[in-house]
């Protein structure tokens, strides 16, 4: 019977150490990487994860051991291969690497993308959806069919949560400007016409955000807080109705640090009403970059056999999810 599975995530601000098995979370500890000023500073991000992996790998082991689970029932470990910044993920591989080799098992690369759709899997009722992915760097909408996972829609430019991070840093607004942005919209409903751009099934948000920066000298922060939210959160909506139609499932699950924002919720929640199908989003520990994803996905991809040599697991900064073989699922 397959125990365990230690996972690292260390994409860029989160550095999070998890231990899950098939039904839950054993444990998991989590230190973020916040800056002094400005977004991430990739070196920086890189060596605070150095600094604090071997810290967070041991609270993960000691919370774990006090629920009855030693170090020798770790099956594998598994680690954020990409996508992701390069020297963010180079950190974590160095520290999963070693420490599959001190205990003696495998190594497992997991898509940091479809680790997130996996725990949204498990932590929901959700079966077979179509996903809307959206965090800082990453908006994409996603499906499974025949194999793998495909892309139905994504950004041509920036991820929708650093489209939102850039017009909060112009707005004098501090890190992470998401939730800040999410607060003052809430306080207006007057609408400023703002770029809307879908190209096809694909998205575009630097010109919405830089947008949004002009208004700043025209119209109250509320205003065009409401407004940029609104515009965004329509475009994605929009791409994910048209995936769902286009690939005839019953189920949409939001996914992504962008997720926690209730207005996108709301605005999913009636697309998927009208269109008479389920709704699904995971609780907000799952939400944003976490341990316990990539841990899931690697004991899902581990127990389907899919492991790395030591000398096959570079990262990839650009790992696409529609380039990964999806051995774990029928």
């Amino acid at each position: 019977m397959k125990k365990a599975v230690l996972g690292i995530e260390g994409t860029a601000w989160n550095l999070s150490v998890a231990i899950v098995n098939e039904k839950d979370v054993i444990s998991e500890a989590t230190d973020m990487y916040v800056p002094p000023s400005g977004g991430i500073h990739p070196r920086e991000a890189a060596q605070h994860h150095a600094k604090y992996a071997s810290l967070m790998v041991k609270k993960a082991l000691d919370e774990a051991q006090e629920k009855g689970i030693e170090v020798s029932d770790i099956d594998a470990i598994s680690f954020s291969q990409g996508p992701g910044l390069g020297a963010c993920l180079r950190t974590v591989a160095t520290a999963a690497r070693m420490l599959a080799i001190t205990l003696d098992v495998p190594l497992v690369g997991v898509n940091h993308c479809l680790a997130h759709v996996e725990v949204g899997r498990w932590k929901t009722p959700a079966d077979d959806p179509v996903t809307l992915y959206v965090s800082g760097a990453n908006s994409q909408v996603l499906a499974y069919r025949m194999g793998k996972y495909r892309v139905f829609g994504e950004t041509l430019d920036i991820g929708l949560g650093n489209a939102l991070d850039k017009f909060a840093r112009s707005a004098g607004l501090s890190h992470p400007g998401g939730p800040k942005i999410e607060q003052l919209a809430g306080q207006s409903d007057n609408y400023i016409p703002m770029p809307y751009v879908v190209k096809g099934m694909d998205l575009s948000f630097s010109g919405l955000s830089t947008a949004a920066t002009e208004s700043l000298t025209k119209y109250p922060l509320e205003d065009v807080c409401h407004s940029l939210q609104e515009n965004a959160f329509a475009m994605v909506v929009e791409v994910t109705e048209r995936a769902l139609a286009h690939t005839e499932k019953n189920e949409v699950l939001l996914a992504g640090g962008v997720g926690a924002n209730a207005r996108l919720r709301e605005m999913l929640d009636i697309m998927c009403e009208d269109r008479g199908a389920s709704f699904y989003v995971p609780e907000k520990r799952f939400m944003g970059d976490n341990g316990a994803m990539i841990a899931y996905l690697g004991l899902l991809m581990y127990e389907a056999g899919d492991t790395l040599d030591i000398e096959d697991s570079h990262v990839n900064p650009n790992f696409r999810p529609d380039a990964v073989d999806v051995s774990w699922r029928e």
